[in-house]
């Protein structure tokens, strides 16, 4: 299991340098890799407690960019349908859900690139529905950033908005599900429980790769990096849910 802790914290780091850089990606990196040796109650709580540290972190990094509205509108719809997504998280066929995820991301990625001066207002109904549906994504298999993505991506926002806005949010749903898994009985093995005394220093190592990698992308460029980034993702989701 020694082995297994080094490899789990390296790929914390992979993960964390994603999920600083794009505002999502520490689930969707982690989840399929964690799944081939640690059981799914196991890896969705060990991933969710490494995710709400790296939601810390970009809120701690782009603090200055958090908006508070835009965080209750997502927040509080967010929470309910992390709730939900989580008490279904072992009765729903995920496949399904990863594929439909991962076309959808694909054809929003698409859209932009026909009609690159698309944004959305920053409405409180669309902030509701953006976290409603990442709450409930997040809840029931882990992954919801992409779709937080989508709708604070159109809302065309700076970078530091963006990242600390979506740390933020992250944090109150992903506090939402954690307290699910627990209650619903989920534990860490003993090994896992002793390895985040690695996997959370490994997750600020990350994010401070990952600000650096911030820092050094033009505010213009920013957009169509997250861009490409949720296309690979959609492709993998839609490929090899």
């Amino acid at each position: 299991m020694d082995a297994e802790i080094v490899y789990i914290a390296m790929l914390t780091i992979l993960a964390s340098v994603v999920g600083t850089f794009t505002g999502f990606g520490i689930s969707t990196i982690m989840m399929p890799v964690l799944l081939i040796f640690i059981p799914l109650p196991e890896t969705l709580l060990l991933v969710g407690i490494i995710h709400w540290f790296g939601d810390i972190w970009k809120m701690l990094f782009f603090r200055h960019g958090i908006r508070w509205k835009l965080l209750a509108g997502f927040g509080v719809p967010g929470v309910i349908a992390s709730f939900i997504g989580a008490s279904l998280s072992l009765t729903v066929p995920h496949d399904i859900l990863s594929r439909a995820l991962g076309i959808f991301l694909m054809i929003y990625v698409a859209y932009i690139y026909l009609h690159p001066a698309f944004r959305l207002g920053q409405s409180m109904p669309l902030a509701a529905a953006g976290g409603a549906s990442s709450g409930f994504f997040a809840g029931i298999f882990g992954i919801g950033g992409e779709i937080r993505t989508v709708f604070l991506s159109a809302f065309d926002l700076e970078k530091a908005v963006y990242l600390a806005t979506a740390g933020a949010i992250a944090l109150v749903i992903d506090t939402s599900r954690l307290a699910t898994y627990l209650a619903g009985g989920t534990m860490l093995s003993p090994p896992l429980l002793y390895g985040l005394l690695a996997f959370i220093p490994a997750s600020l190592v990350g994010a401070v790769l990952g600000r650096e990698i911030v820092n050094k992308i033009p505010q213009e460029k920013f957009r169509a990096a997250i861009s490409a980034f949720i296309l690979l993702l959609g492709a993998k989701l839609a490929l090899f849910p």
